[in-house]
């Protein structure tokens, strides 16, 4: 069986252009005459064309592919083993510009207006990871709560965030001395400071019924990511989102919402 070019370039998925370079280049050559004197691919010709696809498919260049189809038996293990050297370092680059796309991502999908100085300025430590925001993005994206709160950050301009983040600090302090001072979960005074997170949600962000604010609660607690960024890891203490946990739900059982809220 022979093939003309035609035929070789239908059936390979090559155009004709790219099989006259290859017989130009002397990588491949019809080796088959007709009757009539026309060059013809033979079967021979359609394995080799195999193998050089194969090795485009894996970025090698042709004349490399020349060297290895010359004498496959003595190079061919060692240009592959090159070759997948090369490629694992390609896939490595790659999956760092995925994560720099993802982050970039996470950023824009905070809502947050800044550049990345000001980000810096304003958030400092949580700023530095910002991968729950994408998931809870994902998660709550058709919420009105969510989409109402995306909106306000967004509105929000350097001086007010860096008054949301001192607001923040100097409530993170309080809650943290009254871990420290074992004052209970469901007292007063771990129940002022939940209703007080609440009251700066709907102050900042969104209404924030206390339903809502226990589920915020509740992911603070079984999400290490989402409690960072309430809380900086490096003012953390062991079982301090559990207890904000308890205080939140003990404190939507104290203050009921108020009609408007509800």
């Amino acid at each position: 069986m022979s093939y003309s070019v035609g035929q070789v370039s239908g059936f390979a998925g090559v155009t004709v252009r790219t099989l006259h370079h290859y017989d130009k280049v002397g990588l491949l050559s019809p080796s088959v005459r007709s009757r009539a004197g026309y060059r013809r691919y033979g079967d021979a010709d359609l394995v080799r064309l195999q193998q050089i696809l194969f090795y485009r498919e894996l970025g090698f260049p042709l004349d490399e592919i020349a060297t290895v189809l010359a004498d496959p038996q003595a190079d061919a293990l060692d240009h592959l083993r090159s070759r997948h050297r090369l490629l694992t370092g390609r896939i490595a680059k790659l999956q760092r510009l995925v994560e720099v796309a993802e982050q970039a991502i996470e950023v824009q999908q905070t809502g947050v207006a800044l550049t990345p100085e000001e980000r810096f300025e304003v958030f400092g430590e949580v700023a530095f990871d910002l991968s729950y925001a994408t998931d809870a993005h994902l998660k709550w994206q058709h919420s009105e709560g969510h989409r109402r709160s995306m909106a306000r950050a967004a509105a929000h301009s350097k001086e007010d965030w860096a008054h949301i983040m001192a607001e923040s600090a100097a409530w993170r302090g309080r809650l943290t001395a009254a871990f420290d001072a074992g004052a209970p979960a469901d007292g007063e005074r771990a129940m002022d400071l939940a209703e007080e997170h609440r009251q700066h949600l709907t102050r900042w962000f969104t209404p924030c019924p206390t339903a809502m604010h226990g589920r915020i609660a509740d992911d603070f607690a079984a999400d290490p990511r989402a409690f960072a960024l309430l809380v900086p890891p490096t003012e953390q203490r062991p079982g301090l989102a559990g207890y904000l946990r308890t205080a939140v739900h003990a404190n939507a059982v104290h203050r009921p919402d108020t009609p408007e809220e509800a």
